[in-house]
């Protein structure tokens, strides 16, 4: 575990590196952006904290407005720490397929509202039995595939199948219908738009059928910080799942009302000819994906490439960088990165605020 925490008011030149900041200026504009958006709604956001893994930043949000009061997480172990820190209303959008898992939910359950997707027959016959010899009731709603090519349900007749056996069990509460959403490349707010409509429509379509059929489907838990928007073109209550808005990327920089929050700190620890300096950050700190980081305010200096513990970075005349010098990366996505640390610095306007722990990274099992 990193015991680095720096006192409030040290400077951020001043802080040890490589170091993630979470910028609270940057943060508090998502998420007031957020509430603005869904103020006046039935559609609201439901937090996903697969990007954040930290009940400190999932209640800040919560409080900032525009959502349904909760969160989802991507595994049993994020949902264990969000109720552990005080959040009471968690949707885990995803499977919880192991015996041994679907116990330690039924533990959750007692403790706060905690619900979760499913899309086989064999999964929920396991949830009903053991939940029932639990003496606990399990709210469980349908994945529909819509994009991601993975799990859930591949048609209406197989959602409404799987709808009326989870509906005559005991120990499950079925709630409703769930997806998720993927843009594949962003080419405009137009196409941004049809592109989620169409995600959205073949959910609803789900739902409306299990409903045609008799059982009231009323959850509906759908869409990504892309569509978040277009969830309110729909007029229905959807709970939106959006996890990159809060800290963000520069992979949704096209989204203009969002600021990117999360940024680490790196040093110049050599300059082994002009032109090129090596930063002492890598992938062990940064993540690693497709799209290197960009460097903050510096459009002169890019990334040449990213090892373990190093970073190399081709520099312009107008940005000379030397041994010594600080400088700001900008990750092209998020979750990955965050969940290489124990803590965020809190920082604002140059000087550390706070130091937050991030409890849920890891938490694979």
């Amino acid at each position: 575990m990193d015991t680095y925490r720096p006192l409030p008011g040290t400077p951020i030149q001043e802080l040890d590196t490589p170091c993630l900041m979470v910028d609270l200026d940057a943060v508090e504009n998502n998420f007031s952006a957020v509430a603005d958006m869904f103020r006046d709604s039935s559609a609201k956001m439901r937090q996903h904290t697969k990007n954040i893994k930290s009940p400190r930043l999932a209640r800040m949000q919560i409080d900032y407005g525009g959502t349904v009061g909760g969160v989802c997480t991507a595994k049993l172990a994020e949902a264990e720490v969000m109720v552990e820190g005080g959040v009471t209303d968690v949707l885990i959008a995803n499977q919880v397929a192991d015996r041994e898992k679907i116990i330690r939910l039924c533990a959750l359950v007692r403790r706060a509202d905690v619900k979760i997707c499913v899309d086989s027959q064999k999964n929920v016959l396991d949830i009903s039995e053991i939940a029932t010899a639990q003496g606990v009731e399990i709210g469980v709603a349908i994945e529909v595939d819509t994009s991601m090519g993975r799990a859930g349900v591949r048609s209406k007749e197989e959602g409404v199948a799987l709808a009326k056996l989870a509906d005559s069990l005991p120990g499950i509460k079925f709630l409703g219908v769930m997806s998720h959403q993927h843009l594949e490349e962003f080419t405009g707010n137009e196409n941004r738009l049809l592109t989620a409509m169409g995600y959205y429509e073949i959910c609803l379509g789900v739902r409306k059928a299990i409903e045609e059929a008799g059982i009231q489907a009323s959850f509906i838990s759908s869409g990504e910080t892309f569509s978040y928007d277009a969830a309110i073109q729909t007029g229905e209550p959807i709970e939106v799942e959006g996890g990159t808005y809060a800290l963000m990327g520069t992979r949704y920089s096209y989204m203009e009302e969002f600021e990117v929050a999360n940024k680490i700190l790196s040093t110049v620890i050599s300059r082994p000819r002009p032109g090129v300096v090596i930063g002492d950050v890598g992938t062990r700190a940064a993540s690693c994906t497709p799209v290197d980081p960009t460097v903050e305010n510096m459009p002169g200096v890019t990334v040449d490439r990213i090892l373990d513990n190093h970073i190399v970075l081709n520099t312009d005349d107008a940005n000379e960088l030397k041994v010594g010098d600080k400088f700001v990366l900008l990750p092209d996505y998020q979750d990955m990165l965050v969940n290489r640390w124990d803590q965020y610095v809190a920082v604002r306007k140059g000087f550390v605020e706070e130091v937050w722990d991030i409890p849920g990274r890891g938490c694979y099992h």
